[in-house]
């Protein structure tokens, strides 16, 4: 400890502006870690759990020889930025999460989804999304058909996977294009606060999949299926339709009919 922990201060150090700093920021006087850095004291038990509690190291790592002291901080280095890379998206999720009310569980289950489709402008199209627990998050999946211009019964397959919160009396759900992953979408619903879910109104953000990939948004509606489903046949309904189809109820369609206009976005009405 006397004969290495003088170069090794020397070298923790080196990693601020000054050694003022470094006093500054433990709360020990300068003088005194002067006589530490030149060899000339010893810090107390007291005062060397301080100083190695600040640059996150241990007390018998202090202590090495120089030459295993500088590879140890090295390592020590390269974990914290990983670490640290690592650390904010999930740190931001598990906030999210535990803020998230315990209400969301109650919308588990398989839905349609409609909203005026961003490759398709006047065409509404029809997505199944499946909502579903895992662990202590609640995830869902969301699956589209497009149908190919001039190739009847011919479609364009897209697969979403999102996680979803319920926060302040709203329900978000964030997920990505899993196929091709160049796309992110945001659908923020309006909860019901009945016992029976029947349909959720909304806001679908997100970007077009034509060449221009246009940022759009447009009204959503979510209609409830229930928690099990027979997904092949709830699949064949997943396609573009015209306004005036008959698949498009009144209710649905006057419910996607109330567009308002937002800054910025191509708002799809």
């Amino acid at each position: 400890m006397c004969e290495f922990l003088p170069a090794n201060l020397r070298l923790l150090c080196s990693h601020y502006r000054s050694v003022a700093e470094v006093c500054r920021k433990i709360h020990i006087n300068r003088g005194q870690f002067n006589k530490y850095l030149c060899g000339k004291s010893i810090p107390t038990h007291f005062n060397l759990k301080r100083i190695c509690d600040f640059f996150g190291v241990d007390e018998s790592e202090v202590g090495l020889p120089p030459e295993q002291f500088i590879a140890l901080i090295g390592v020590k280095s390269n974990k914290s930025q990983l670490l640290g890379k690592a650390a904010a998206p999930q740190l931001m999720h598990e906030h999210l999460r535990e803020k998230s009310s315990p209400e969301l569980k109650a919308h588990l289950g398989y839905y349609y989804e409609y909203y005026h489709a961003m490759t398709e402008p006047g065409s509404i199209l029809c997505s199944l999304v499946h909502v579903r627990g895992e662990g202590d998050d609640v995830v869902y999946e969301r699956n589209e058909r497009l149908q190919i211009t001039g190739a009847e019964d011919v479609f364009e397959r897209y697969q979403y996977l999102g996680i979803a919160y319920y926060l302040r009396d709203r329900l978000f759900f964030i997920d990505y294009e899993s196929l091709t992953s160049n796309e992110i979408s945001q659908t923020i619903l309006i909860p019901s606060f009945k016992s029976c879910i029947t349909r959720l109104n909304g806001l679908k953000m997100g970007v077009s999949a034509a060449d221009h990939r246009a940022p759009a948004c447009s009204r959503v509606v979510w209609e409830y299926l229930g928690q099990e489903i027979d997904r092949v046949d709830a699949y064949r309904r997943v396609r573009l339709y015209q306004p005036d189809d008959c698949a498009i109820d009144d209710d649905l369609r006057a419910r996607l009919a109330q567009t308002q206009v937002v800054e910025g976005l191509f708002v799809i009405a």
